[in-house]
């Protein structure tokens, strides 16, 4: 038997070669079946001595190293993605709290000024060894030796309760990308995030972001406008004892504020002194002789509590501003005259009822804005944030969307009861006829005549009209009560649209900044995005305005030159309204009762048409305003704050009734003017500096016995 037959272990063996110097090795054993079955044990026991192979779970070590380490460096480039996009290096050289923004009246007038108190960022080379010392001894002795976590800090901590282990890289994660949630997670995050600072940065690049971001108390960021606002001196040239009065704030801003608790701060600038000694920092001897230092907060500019204006523009002025350290200032549309004629308008509003008032430029920009009687008392502003029925102000959108059908102001609509449906709306004092011009319909505020107006258009037409002219909130379909106004807005939103119509360009976007110079290709976009009536629907338009002022339910409001508005009252006159635009200014003025009570028969008619007429009379007496500037920044002006809309003895109401009531006496800046009848024409007597001077006049109001009811009723259902 061959040698490859015994290892083969083949049963049937091939006929042996020719003799030639070979011979069988397994000779002696025989060629008997018992010899294969021997080779065969033994190849049974050299499998047992050769050593298994390793697995883990059914395989291979190898093979779990290999993709350990692949997961390993994929979890790495996803950790990395993550920190570029939530915390990027960038980030740690922003302010972290909203600069102090000024705003300027248009005329330069500072108005109001809000925000932290940040000034540039500090170089830890220029400082003096003392201030970094002081910040290192308290908050992190061995920030030059570790990587962003240091465990020692870590296990001082968790040994003796005292501190939070956290490193000065730590805290920079931490106020800069972190909320201050306290989890575990958060804290994972934070050390994540300090390695990450640590990779990139420099010890000196971290501390300076540190120490040009930390909160010191009293709305102060940053260690130089801290050691300004605290010492009244540049932190290059601070001294030890306030450099460790500053660096024991940090831990408890609010608590330790030394103008207000000048004792804590001075406790807690004992303990960071002595954390210098122990540090190597200071001698006993020089830890013992320092003292509390001395404040010298100088009169700063006072921050006021806001007014309704600047509450509206600041968030505008915020997306303006640049980003960076440092306050800036920028200029607004708000005029300083106008608004102080506002505030003595809104006076008249009767009793406890609020007022608001807003007028802007037919282009959107605002410069008179009234958002209540009294912004100490409630700084909720009743000009862009209360939603209220705007009434029959709403029915410019179901006219305009009529002429826009090709109707034009003759043609005829029912003006009789409606008697079908389960909307029965009424006309003022049950004044009805078989048919009325759209033109008088609209100048009397003709309710039944403005439901069947919608049915006749389609209320998706009215809608549309609302939309394109910039009214977005929500709008019932389908709804006939929509004509009667019922759909709740701000009076924001509704003074945008009727500006709309006075530009004869929309929709209108109220701002509370001029806007910037263009070039020619933002022009001409711009331009493509505006709709417009067409000359005759934007005639027709303003011919219906211009009646419902002059001898509608306005003639309250009427002026001596070109003017245009419609009146509106709620149900149950719960809010009374006036909309219209004179000359280069878009007016609106809206009375009611916060808590949506009655008002005791105010109409739009009525209190707002007045006022309405007030604002007017004296903004447009001295001619066309000025432009408003371009919302540049400048240097802060300094002096004190005038919030323009906060009452004072000069704002009393000066306007009473003379004789019989069908006449009125104003006592105004521009001299005293008494509206009064000539053998029945309303005229105005002014007196001032320019002489004596006699105008048309709105109509009197008749004696109380004598007067009529008004024709603005809100609307009202009649039984089934």
């Amino acid at each position: 038997m061959a040698m490859r037959d015994i290892w083969g272990r083949s049963r049937n063996p091939e006929p042996e070669p020719p003799q030639g110097g070979y011979f069988a090795l397994h000779d002696a054993y025989g060629d008997e079946p018992a010899a294969a079955d021997r080779f065969e044990e033994w190849d049974r026991r050299l499998d047992e001595l050769r050593p298994a192979k390793r697995t883990w779970f059914g395989r291979q070590k190898r093979w779990w190293i290999v993709r350990g380490i692949a997961a390993v460096i994929g979890l790495l480039i996803l950790i990395v993605a993550w920190l570029a996009v939530t915390a990027p290096l960038s980030k740690s050289l922003q302010p972290i709290a909203a600069p102090q923004l000024t705003l300027l009246a248009s005329d330069g007038t500072p108005i109001a000024r809000n925000g932290a108190v940040i000034d540039r960022p500090v170089e830890v080379k220029a400082l003096p060894p003392h201030v970094v010392e002081a910040f290192l001894a308290i908050e992190d002795r061995r920030f030059y030796n570790h990587w962003g976590v240091d465990p020692r800090g870590l296990a001082r901590a968790a040994w003796t309760g005292y501190g939070g282990g956290s490193t000065i890289t730590q805290q920079l994660a931490k106020f800069t990308f972190l909320t201050p949630e306290q989890t575990l997670t958060r804290k994972a995050r934070e050390m994540l995030i300090a390695f990450w600072l640590e990779a990139w940065l420099s010890k000196d690049e971290i501390l300076e972001r540190y120490l040009s971001n930390a909160y010191f108390g009293d709305n102060v960021y940053g260690l130089r406008a801290a050691s300004l606002h605290y010492f009244y001196r540049q932190p290059e040239k601070l001294k030890a004892d306030q450099a460790a009065m500053l660096a024991g704030l940090v831990q408890a801003p609010s608590r330790f504020a030394p103008t207000k608790h000048y004792d804590r701060a001075a406790k807690r600038m004992k303990l960071v002194v002595g954390s210098m000694v122990e540090a190597g920092y200071l001698t006993p001897a020089e830890g013992a002789r320092m003292r509390p230092p001395r404040l010298d907060v100088r009169p700063g500019k006072a921050l006021p509590t806001g007014t309704y204006f600047a509450d509206w523009a600041l968030p505008q002025g915020r997306a303006l501003a640049e980003a960076g350290y440092g306050g800036q200032t920028l200029t607004t549309t708000l005029d300083s005259r106008l608004q102080s004629i506002a505030r003595r308008a809104v006076m008249q509003a009767p009793g406890k009822a609020q007022v608001a008032l807003v007028a802007m430029r037919p282009n959107g920009e605002v410069v008179a804005m009234i958002g209540g009687k009294d912004y100490e008392k409630s700084p909720f502003n009743r000009a862009t944030q209360a939603r209220r029925q705007p009434g029959s102000t709403f029915k410019l959108f179901v006219w305009l969307a009529a002429l826009r059908n090709g109707m034009s102001p003759d043609d005829r609509i029912d003006n009789r009861p409606i008697t079908t449906g389960g909307y029965r709306p009424k006309n003022a004092a049950g004044n009805y006829s078989d048919s009325i011009s759209l033109e008088d319909a609209f100048a009397r505020s003709s309710n039944v005549a403005a439901v069947r107006l919608l049915q006749t258009v389609g209320s998706e037409k009215v809608i549309a009209t609302a939309r394109d002219l910039g009214v977005r909130s929500p709008l019932a379909e389908g709804d006939p009560s929509l004509a009667l106004g019922t759909s709740t807005m701000t009076l924001l939103e509704l003074t945008s649209a009727y500006a709309g119509v006075a530009a004869n360009e929309f929709p209108v976007r109220a701002r509370a900044f001029a806007t910037p110079e263009q070039g020619w290709l933002a022009r001409a976009w711009n331009w493509s995005n505006q709709t417009r009536l067409s000359g005759r629907t934007h005639a027709d338009m303003e011919t219906l305005l211009r009646a419902a002022i002059n001898r509608g339910t306005g003639r309250a409001a009427s002026l001596s030159v070109p003017n245009f508005g419609k009146t509106g009252t709620s149900q149950d006159y719960r809010d009374a309204l006036f909309v219209g635009y004179a000359g280069d200014l878009v007016v609106g003025v809206w009375v009611g009762n916060d808590d949506n009570t009655p008002l005791n028969g105010v109409t739009g008619g009525s209190v707002p048409a007045r006022i309405w007429r007030d604002f007017m009379v004296q903004a447009l007496g001295r001619g066309a305003a000025r432009p408003a500037p371009a919302p540049d920044v400048q240097e802060d002006p300094g002096g004190p704050i005038e919030p323009l809309d906060v009452p004072g003895p000069g704002d009393i109401p000066t306007e009473f009734p003379l004789g019989d009531d069908r006449s009125r006496v104003r006592i105004g800046t521009d001299g005293v003017t008494v509206t009064t009848d000539a053998e029945g024409l309303p005229v105005d007597v002014r007196i001032g500096r320019e002489g004596v001077r006699v105008n048309p006049g709105p109509a009197p109001p008749p004696p109380a016995n004598e007067r009529p009811l008004p024709e603005d009723l809100p609307p009202q259902v009649l039984p089934r």
